[in-house]
């Protein structure tokens, strides 16, 4: 790989945020102004990522005297040193299959399986203009926003950017609202079904001990 440009790979940049976009927008199929507001910011995130991933590499040129300084020797420029953790935690072996990638991968294909689960229930109680209970719904009111934020906590440890830290608590924050906000619309639609089942199933973080009861039972 020595010689060959890390960066500038504008045509990778495209590329690899269309898929990622167009993955998650076959997962989610968003209709509503709420779908599309919560289906943007992803995307904006996953451009920021590939624009620093392929394109100009902002966060290593700001640190790239520091990195120097700190790891004599390397290359900031090399797709390698990319990796940021990889490099500060020093590890030694190839960064694309070190724990913190591997980890990555888990979330963020895992983010997308929830994603398409989630919306293959939503999408059927929504024709019947009933309650989505089952599925993912079972065990958290929100599995769609839980989704895309695995998708992008898996970025940060595969390829953290100064941009995409700064974004990620943002969006949570905007997911978090989103779901109030959804939660109103369910609660007026529904009445006290909704509230029961608000009662009865966490927002974003499944009950383990309530699993462990179901399987015991």
């Amino acid at each position: 790989m020595t010689g060959e440009p890390a960066y500038g790979l504008w045509p990778l940049v495209i590329i690899n945020s269309l898929i990622f976009i167009i993955f998650a927008f076959s997962f989610t199929k968003p209709r509503t102004q709420r779908d599309w507001r919560s289906f943007s910011a992803f995307s904006a995130f996953i451009v920021a990522l590939f624009v620093e991933m392929y394109g100009f590499p902002l966060t290593i040129y700001l640190l790239s005297g520091w990195l120097t300084s700190r790891y004599p020797g390397l290359d900031p420029f090399s797709h390698d040193a990319g990796h940021l953790w990889h490099t500060l935690l020093g590890w030694k072996i190839n960064p694309h299959f070190d724990p913190l990638h591997i980890l990555s991968n888990i979330l963020v294909f895992g983010g997308f399986i929830l994603l398409s689960v989630a919306w293959k229930v939503l999408y059927a109680a929504q024709r019947e203009h009933e309650l989505a209970t089952t599925g993912p719904y079972a065990r958290v009111r929100h599995p769609q926003y839980i989704g895309f934020i695995l998708i992008m906590f898996g970025f940060l440890f595969q390829w953290p950017t100064l941009i995409t830290l700064i974004m990620f608590p943002i969006l949570v924050t905007m997911y978090v609202r989103l779901a109030r906000r959804e939660e109103k619309d369910g609660l007026a639609e529904f009445g006290e079904r909704y509230a029961h089942y608000a009662k009865v199933t966490p927002a974003f973080f499944p009950q383990i001990s309530g699993l462990a009861k179901e399987k015991e039972a």
